[in-house]
């Protein structure tokens, strides 16, 4: 498939763009007053991105302590409880967990993402990942090289697909009191023996509202396009660039294809990093104020995790390039290659260290920074273009930048009908338009 029938094919569909914003922390901290204060505010955040229309909540997570604090607080709570709390004080916007498929097991979460389903009636929605931490914290074998931990992540959404087609979808009934019976009878076995689990089932959640909540998938090195071709009905993808992300949906696209996707193959994602000013002068502000606050010793640890870590920056020039030599081979990398092979190229293109810590803030990243007219035409061009179906959008819950996103640039999208005015449907998969499950 060449890029420009990506185009015309997505241009076929005219499904509008679909929105995501974090989901706040619900931690308490130490000097709060109030110990509920981090929940209630995580809670108030929601709300205020339901009243928008924001089409879902995304949480991330890392599965270690950031010892170096090169993510802030980035997935430091568990996803799937944070967002069962989240379901209670929302109705209709979606709830995306992110699930490590090397250190979990399919069958329990199949038995938590089902509840969540059940507990937010059909807003659920896992965001699969091999992960690239937090090896240390569940045995002593080391970090698993990319071609094991996709294998076994295939086998993982194999187990969890398998295990929501298999149940009948009568098999729970309301009694007159009021309680849900459960008929056994309808839990049905898949009997599934693979190199990386063995599971009977029947799993014993009976089927969610949505049948099964949706699937997300993050990963764009070969191996992660795919896995994402192959199961994803959302992938997520790092796309810096124009030039990246056609690159990147052509190629993917193609392997859909390939696979024997005929649903179009799955939606895109894109991570819209972003500094939203009043003005242009307003802008060169906001992001000289951004640069000035970087700390270029941290700055320095935190581009070297975006080279696979292990690199030692410490004594290389602010203002000169890094020398090629000290560039990774991303064939030896064994986490995040995507985003390795993003930055070695940023460094082969001869960018200076100090540009390179900038770049490193925004982490691979898509990143603008405009007034909310100047945002909007960068994601429309990408729209248009069929290069992005979600969009996730940060500001939300800071207070230089909330009110410009939700009267600034969400109004401006709308007003070039890119956005729902509205929830289109009663769930989450008729929300982000998904095809009929079968």
């Amino acid at each position: 498939m060449s890029r420009s029938e990506v185009r015309l094919m997505c241009a076929a569909k005219r499904r509008k763009l679909k929105t995501l914003v974090g989901a706040g922390s619900v931690l308490f901290a130490n000097e709060d007053a109030e110990r509920r204060r981090g929940a209630k505010r995580a809670a108030d955040l929601a709300r205020k991105a339901e009243a928008a229309k924001i089409t879902g909540l995304f949480t991330a997570d890392l599965l270690k302590a950031d010892a170096e604090g090169l993510s802030g607080g980035t997935g430091s709570q568990e996803p799937i409880v944070a967002l069962a709390g989240l379901s209670q004080v929302t109705s209709d916007i979606g709830l995306v967990a992110t699930v490590s498929t090397t250190y979990h097991h399919p069958y329990n979460i199949a038995r938590m993402i089902g509840t969540l389903d059940h507990l937010s009636g059909g807003r659920a929605a896992w965001n699969a990942v091999t992960s690239s931490v937090g090896e240390e914290n569940f045995g002593d074998s080391g970090l698993p090289d990319p071609a094991r931990r996709y294998a076994r992540a295939t086998e993982f959404i194999e187990v969890v697909n398998a295990l929501f087609d298999a149940n009948d979808t009568t098999a729970a009934r309301r009694t007159a009191s009021g309680a849900v019976a459960v008929d056994p009878r309808k839990l049905k076995r898949i009997d599934y023996r693979g190199q990386h689990f063995q599971v009977q089932g029947p799993l014993n959640v009976p089927p969610p509202p949505q049948r099964r909540p949706v699937l997300f998938q993050a990963g764009q090195s070969k191996q992660g396009v795919t896995l994402g071709a192959r199961y994803a009905e959302v992938v997520y993808t790092s796309q810096p660039t124009l030039t990246d992300a056609e690159a990147f949906v052509t190629a993917l696209r193609r392997e859909a294809i390939e696979l024997g996707r005929v649903d179009g193959g799955p939606l895109i994602m894109n991570s819209f990093h972003s500094v939203i000013g009043e003005s242009d002068a307003d802008v060169a502000r906001r992001l000289r104020e951004k640069h000035e606050r970087i700390d270029f010793h941290q700055g320095r640890l935190k581009l070297s995790d975006m080279l696979g870590g292990g690199l030692d920056l410490s004594d290389f020039p602010l203002d000169r390039p890094l020398p090629a030599e000290v560039l990774p081979d991303v064939g030896n990398v064994n986490r995040r290659r995507g985003r390795v092979e993003i930055f070695r190229r940023y460094a082969l293109q001869g960018m200076t260290l100090r540009e390179l810590v900038i770049e490193a803030q925004e982490t691979g990243h898509w990143f603008v920074a405009g007034t909310p007219e100047c945002l909007a035409d960068a994601i429309e061009e990408r729209y248009r273009a069929g290069l992005v179906d979600v969009v996730s959008l940060h500001g939300l819950g800071q207070p230089d930048q909330e009110d410009l996103l939700l009267n600034g640039l969400l109004p401006e999208l709308r007003k070039r009908d890119l956005l729902d005015a509205d929830y289109p449907g009663g769930d989450f998969r008729s929300n982000l338009e998904l095809p009929a499950l079968p």
